[in-house]
């Protein structure tokens, strides 16, 4: 199979998909650069507080990404198949009885996903907000000892009550929209949502526009007007707008014990292994942590490089996912493995375009920052590092949070993330920092070199074909089934 192919529809296709998704993800980068220049302004202890108590949410955002993507795997299958029913029908060269029925199968197992996705965020939310209400201290005790930071946690913790429910139910709608997709939607509403903060930021942190100077308090208190404001438009769009998936709040009420199985599999090894991956990245933080402020800052430094260079990344991963995913709805496996390669192929090229933009912005970027020379030293290494290592990130970041989970190839995926994570990336990292003492340059590629071996395997697992799995959970009954049985 060829990794480049002259097919502009296909490549037209899945960036329409991904440089909204793209867009949306630099908005978000953007907002939280604003947060922490607005509540940077309060003092260290502020920062501090808000910055860990965050640390918590993004727990709970982490596990609302793997119900929401799990949810899109099957989403994009069912929307799939039921695209080819309605395709069957408007033709009408087909038996009208088997077709409807496959269209209203696919139809309630589409609203079925929906449902359950939903219902196990709002019991997610509830557990969160729990938490955060009764007991703010003691999770904030779990990252400092400091007491001024876990008194100002704990009023951030009170306002952000509420928020996760808020949080949780637009990110997982936004996942289920794009996989039908409806993505220039989030971002437009993302884009209302940043102004929403930014205003109420500066309104409430310091006491503008007629409204009280709540500090901290005052920062949760926007992020909490924000996600209000984000959630009733996706959610209005969903239940009263929305065609395709047809939604409508009473269905949130219909049974879903025929589909529990099917998502549970699907949608629990991607939180767990989200949520695992979450813990490694911490652990390799915990190793530069022991490396020196030098190394901790030049690091801090690489960071926003890695975020900026990698938004369209991570627009063409979920593109990936959904695509995969519709296409194995219509039945056509082999037209599936073809995009396959060719997502390979994107991913190589993003990676090597990605590569040199770092190249061109190191410099720029390390100058604006007023850090010593070693610092100065240690960024340009971990720069060159970064540059080497985004290549094989982005043709590996496609095909696993893409293609092969759009496959429905979840169980693998976690596995093999966190084997190499933490089989290979910590080990070798501590290795080459602690007991040979190597340049900043060969101890960032020893961290990050699970990076290189995932890509390998992914090249690996594409070429088996045995990521394509089957989903029940419906019986489809048209032209399409004798597929599904197959594999």
């Amino acid at each position: 199979m060829k990794i480049f192919q002259n097919q502009p529809y296909f490549y037209k296709s899945v960036f329409k998909l991904a440089l909204p998704i793209a867009l949306q993800s630099l908005i978000s980068i953007g907002v939280n650069m604003l947060d922490t220049i607005m509540v940077g302004k309060l003092g260290e202890t502020a920062l501090s507080a808000t910055s860990l108590a965050n640390s918590f949410i993004t727990i709970y955002h982490i596990f609302c990404m793997g119900l929401g993507m799990g949810a899109s795997v099957l989403v994009s299958r069912y929307w799939g198949m039921k695209k080819v029913a309605l395709e069957n029908i408007s033709n009408a060269n087909c038996d009208l009885s088997k077709e409807n029925k496959a269209l209203e199968d696919a139809s309630r197992a589409l609203k079925q996903t929906i449902t359950l996705m939903l219902r196990i965020t709002v019991i997610l939310a509830a557990v969160f907000a729990l938490l955060t209400m009764f007991v703010p201290e003691i999770i904030m005790k779990t990252y400092t000892s400091d007491k001024a930071i876990i008194a100002e946690g704990s009023v951030y913790f009170k306002y952000s009550v509420i928020t996760y429910f808020f949080l949780g139910l637009s990110l997982v709608t936004t996942i289920v929209l794009r996989s039908v997709g409806q993505a220039k939607l989030p971002l437009f509403v993302s884009i209302g949502a940043f102004f929403v903060n930014v205003i109420a930021n500066y309104a409430f942190i310091f006491g503008k526009l007629g409204a009280p100077a709540m500090g901290v308090a005052g920062a949760a208190f926007a992020t909490l007007i924000a996600r209000i404001f984000e959630t009733a438009i996706i959610l209005g769009y969903l239940f009263i707008k929305d065609k395709r998936i047809n939604y409508k709040i009473r269905d949130i009420f219909m049974k879903t014990k025929s589909l529990v199985a099917e998502y549970v599999k699907i949608s629990i090894p991607v939180l767990i292994s989200d949520a695992i991956l979450a813990f490694g990245t911490n652990a390799i933080a915990m190793v530069i942590g022991r490396l020196g402020a030098a190394f901790v800052a030049a690091n801090a430094i690489t960071g926003v490089t890695q975020q900026l260079s990698t938004v369209v990344v991570q627009g063409v991963s979920q593109a990936g996912a959904i695509v995969t995913g519709q296409t194995l709805g219509t039945g056509d496996k082999k037209k599936t493995m073809n995009q396959g390669w060719m997502f390979l192929g994107v991913g190589f090229a993003l990676g090597a375009i990605s590569a040199i933009f770092i190249m061109i912005i190191s410099n720029p970027i390390i100058n604006s920052y007023n850090v010593g020379a070693e610092t100065v030293q240690i960024a340009k290494e971990l720069m060159l590092a970064l540059s080497v290592n985004i290549i094989f990130r982005a043709t590996n970041s496609i095909m696993t949070k893409g293609v092969l989970r759009g496959g429905g190839d979840t169980k693998m995926l976690m596995l093999a993330d966190n084997i190499f994570l933490w089989v290979a990336s910590l080990p070798l990292g501590i290795l080459a920092a602690f007991v040979l003492k190597m340049s900043a340059f060969w101890i960032y590629f020893a961290l990050k070199f699970d990076q290189v071996l995932k890509a390998g395997w992914c090249v690996i697992r594409l070429r088996s074909g045995k990521w394509i799995k089957k989903i029940k959970g419906i019986k489809i009954q048209n032209s399409f089934m004798s597929y599904s049985d197959s594999i």
